[in-house]
């Protein structure tokens, strides 16, 4: 199975709840990933705000164009809980 997102909600505080189509949901805190020319941007609470489903790479994409692979959010996530990456 490849993996994605089925559900991106933006949440205060540069977190995102996501939902996979591996049945694993959950907040992920991006505030210490936002670097570099793409990600910095979304540093402003309104440009990251915009997160949301991409239709057609089904992970997590921005106004900007930034956008983020599904398997680091789900390997964040899971980081970010104190689990080990499956």
């Amino acid at each position: 199975m490849i993996l994605h997102t089925t559900e991106v909600t933006p949440l205060p505080g540069y977190r995102l709840f996501l939902r996979f189509n591996n049945g694993a949901a959950g907040e992920v805190d991006l505030s210490a990933e936002l670097e570099g020319e793409v990600f910095e941007p979304l540093r402003d609470p309104a440009l990251f705000a915009t997160a949301s489903q991409h239709p057609v790479m089904r992970t997590v994409a921005w106004g900007n164009g930034a956008d983020l692979a599904p398997e680091f959010l789900f390997e964040l996530m899971q980081t970010q809980r104190g689990e080990r990456a499956a």
